[in-house]
C-alpha cells in the first residue's frame, strides 16, 4: 500500500466517522450527561466495534477476490452506489449534527462502554460503509502491514473523533461553534463521499 492510498483511506475514514449518526447521538448522550470521561469511555469502546467491523469485511472481502472476483466486482459496485447514496443524502441534510447534540439521563462508565460498543456492532450501515470502503483497498492491501494499516485507521481514527467530540462537549462554549458547522461538514462528506463513489467505478 502506498502512502496516497493509505491518505485516501485515512481522508475516507475521517469523514465516515465525522458523519452523524446513531453513533455521533450516543457519544453525546452519555458525555452531556455522565461528563468527559464517560464520553471517551463510549468512543473508544465504539471504536473496537468499528476495528470488528473492519477486521471481519477485510477478510471476507480477501476470501471473494480470491475465489470469485465477478462477486467481488459486484460488491465494489453495489458499495459505490450506497456511497452515492450517503453524499446525495448528506447533501440533502439539513439538521446534521445539531439535531444530535441533546442531553439524557445520567450514565455510567461500564453503560457507556457497552452502548458504545452496541450501537457499532449492531448498525448494518457501518458494514455497508465498511464493504464499499474497502473494495478499492483491499487490492493494495499487499502485506501484513497494509492489513493492519487497513484495520487499525478506522479503529484509531473513529476513537480519536469521537473523543474529540467529548472534549468539545465538555467545554459548552465550543458548543455554539460546532453547531453552526454542522451543515457544512455534511455538505463537506456529500461530495467526497460522491467522488469516493466514481473513483471505485472508474478502477474496477
Amino acid at each position: 500500500m502506498s502512502v496516497s492510498d493509505w491518505l485516501s483511506l485515512l481522508a475516507i475514514c475521517c469523514l465516515g466517522a465525522m458523519s452523524p449518526g446513531p453513533s455521533l447521538a450516543m457519544v453525546v448522550r452519555h458525555t452531556l450527561s455522565g461528563g468527559r470521561s464517560k464520553g471517551i469511555v463510549c468512543a473508544w469502546a465504539h471504536s473496537i466495534g468499528i476495528g470488528v467491523y473492519a477486521l471481519v469485511t477485510l477478510l471476507g472481502l480477501a476470501v471473494i477476490l480470491k475465489q470469485a472476483p465477478i462477486i467481488f466486482n459486484g460488491i465494489a459496485i453495489l458499495g459505490a452506489l450506497y456511497l452515492a447514496y450517503m453524499g446525495v443524502q448528506a447533501l440533502r441534510s439539513q439538521g446534521g449534527v445539531s439535531d444530535k447534540l441533546t442531553a439524557g439521563p445520567s450514565s455510567r462508565a461500564l453503560i457507556a462502554a457497552r452502548d458504545g460498543l452496541v450501537i457499532s456492532l449492531f448498525n448494518p450501515k457501518i458494514l455497508l460503509f465498511f464493504l464499499a470502503l474497502f473494495s478499492q483497498f483491499i487490492l493494495v492491501a499487499d502485506s501484513i502491514t497494509a492489513k493492519g494499516l487497513i484495520i487499525l485507521t478506522p479503529l484509531v481514527v473513529d476513537g480519536l473523533w469521537y473523543t474529540f467530540i467529548a472534549l468539545i462537549l465538555s467545554h459548552s462554549a465550543l458548543l455554539p461553534a460546532l453547531r453552526k458547522k454542522a451543515v457544512l461538514i455534511d455538505k463537506l462528506s456529500g461530495v467526497v463521499l460522491i467522488l469516493l463513489a466514481i473513483k471505485v467505478l472508474v478502477t474496477l
